[in-house]
């Protein structure tokens, strides 16, 4: 009896998790693992990039979890520098091209397909952005074509576009190599993963850090000079000078190959699984990672989120079903947490905007606190901001800006929303306490206490 033929389509977190526990299933001879993978690099940490650059981890091999050669002695036929350029459902078989080998095209044939393709960085059409000297940071190839350019300059100064999860860790490492930084941001506000009034306090961290943040204005071009290399950034009215140009807005789901194939796409172009991970309206494909939505626990709705923590828990549950098993992710609640150099950001669940997209009615309650006890040595202000439902009282979301010790405080809210529970609820969570770790009363829990007196008061 022949083996049954699974091929998977990406090499990072969720395509080789998928791999990998569908192996550890299915014996060899019942189940023959062809991945591929268009890079260089296989099953590694992208969310490390920032780190590398700024020197606090060495890299690439330190962000790599398993390489290609580990995967092939678990007898996974994993084939780098390999793209899958279409998809043929009716015939069940994927269409490579060999990046390397002059471009050798073959089919390959399935009997069950994974799809993990990933995420791509935004990059408008603009005069100048694919220039030398520009640079998106998404893999690890990125990341080395960075540093590269990084070596190479004779000048230190730095603009990054973007004032999200990337822009801000960019900066970081940026300043960290001694570079001069300007980041630019349409928002008003950096991090439009927070409230406005929650990153009001992120832009403020920043200048005084000495990174030059500008808000509230779109990029319109990347100038070059006689060599054709980036020069300077322009907006609608400014020209910020720049030795190395680096983008972080964001990503958008890589689903080309799915569209071609007439998948189902959600609102933000991402796929559409059911809790199996299974491609909506196909029996034998399922898809995972950067490339899919996801269900809002809080919401209801399906939202796009790139994760390298989702990504692994899509591929074992896609390697549980695909090896026989059985397992189902059952959503997010939208847990994120990031920095810039020591300012600790993080946020779960809905801001207002999501809330009120929702048709949810809500109170906000914003206190601020303290990392410690007020009297411990290095007690630093802490923020932190509830959203509760009307009514109800149910915990929507949580936004908290601060130094050492709160960003991972937002663990605390994203097991209550979870868990759906009311912000009266928490208020009797019994959480640890010591003067170096905590005032008496946790900052999320003042924070809690207060939206459910707003809640009580709306309600009166």
């Amino acid at each position: 009896m022949a083996a049954e033929r699974l091929v998977v389509v990406g090499g990072d977190a969720a395509g080789m998790s998928a791999a990998s526990q569908a192996r550890r299933l299915r014996k060899p001879g019942e189940l023959a693992i062809t991945a591929f993978e268009r890079g260089h690099f296989t099953s590694y940490s992208a969310c490390g990039i920032p780190y590398w650059v700024g020197g606090d981890v060495d890299g690439p091999e330190a962000l790599i979890a398993r390489t290609a050669e580990e995967h092939r002695a678990r007898d996974i036929d994993l084939r780098m520098r390999t793209e899958v350029t279409e998809l043929d459902l009716d015939r069940g078989r994927v269409r490579v091209r060999e990046l390397d080998n002059g471009g050798r095209e073959s089919w390959a044939g399935f009997d069950k397909l994974v799809l993990a393709t990933g995420a791509r960085p935004r990059r408008p059409r603009l005069p100048g952005i694919d220039a030398p000297g520009v640079h998106g940071v998404q893999t690890l190839d990125d990341g080395q074509a960075l540093l590269d350019t990084l070596d190479a300059s004779s000048g230190r100064r730095a603009v990054v576009v973007g004032a999200g999860y990337i822009g801000v860790e960019m900066a970081e490492a940026l300043i960290r190599r001694g570079y001069a930084v300007t980041v630019l941001e349409q928002s008003a506000q950096p991090m439009s993963t927070l409230d406005p009034d929650m990153g009001a306090l992120v832009h403020e961290a920043m200048c005084d850090m000495g990174i030059e943040t500008v808000c509230g204005t779109a990029v319109t071009g990347v100038l070059t000079d006689t060599e054709g290399r980036a020069r300077a950034v322009t907006t609608g009215d400014a020209e910020y000078p720049a030795d190395v140009v680096v983008l972080g807005m964001g990503v958008r789901p890589e689903t080309t190959l799915a569209a071609a194939a007439g998948l189902p796409l959600g609102e933000s172009g991402g796929l559409l699984t059911d809790l199996a991970m299974r491609v909506r309206g196909q029996e034998h494909i399922w898809a995972g990672g950067d490339c899919v939505e996801v269900l809002d626990l809080v919401s209801g709705r399906t939202r796009h989120i790139a994760l390298g923590t989702h990504a692994n828990k899509h591929g074992q549950v896609i390697g549980a079903n695909v090896g026989g098993g059985y397992a189902v992710f059952p959503g997010v609640v939208g847990t994120a947490v990031s920095k810039v150099c020591d300012l600790e950001i993080a946020r779960t669940g809905l801001l207002e905007r999501h809330a009120r997209a929702a048709g949810l009615r809500f109170v906000t309650a914003t206190v601020e606190a303290t990392n410690r006890a007020g009297y411990y040595p290095g007690a630093r202000p802490m923020h932190v901001k509830m959203l509760a439902e009307l009514r109800t009282g149910r915990l929507l979301g949580t936004q908290i800006v601060g130094r050492e010790g709160a960003g991972k405080r937002v663990d605390i809210a994203a097991v209550a929303l979870t868990a759906g529970m009311t912000v009266e609820q928490m208020t009797a969570l019994d959480l640890g306490y010591a003067p170096p770790f905590s005032p008496v009363w946790d900052p999320v829990l003042v924070a809690a206490r207060k939206a459910a007196g707003a809640v009580r008061a709306a309600g009166a």
